[in-house]
């Protein structure tokens, strides 16, 4: 039998709200979850509850925007195909960036998605 770290009552979030989605709205989902550098879940709560997601950009967000850059150009270099929606969706998500001024920021790799 596996051994349970915390039960889950005693959790504090104790709940599981679960939704479908189509692949072209997961795509959309994930690459704002990685721009935005949060725990998918804290993102979803955030989301959900109507809270702001955004980081002003600065130099952090500059390397980071950079970050996610090549590993969009190693996945299309290595004809990774696989995520292509993904991939679309962060280059939508970049040019928004960079549009806006505005941006949220992380350290995840679009590896990390599931």
């Amino acid at each position: 039998m596996r051994k349970v770290a915390c039960k889950r009552e005693a959790r504090f979030r104790r709940n599981t709200i679960a939704f479908l989605l189509s692949d072209e709205e997961k795509a959309q989902v994930e690459a704002r979850i990685i721009l935005s550098g949060l725990p998918k879940g804290d993102y979803y709560r955030k989301a959900i509850l109507g809270q702001e997601v955004a980081v002003t950009a600065g130099n952090y967000m500059s390397n980071r925007v950079a970050k996610v850059l090549g590993q969009i150009l190693e996945h299309l270099r290595n004809g990774n195909t696989e995520d292509e929606k993904l991939l679309m969706e962060l280059i939508k998500q970049l040019i928004e960036i960079g549009q806006n001024g505005n941006a949220p920021a992380g350290n995840r790799d679009i590896s990390e998605t599931d």
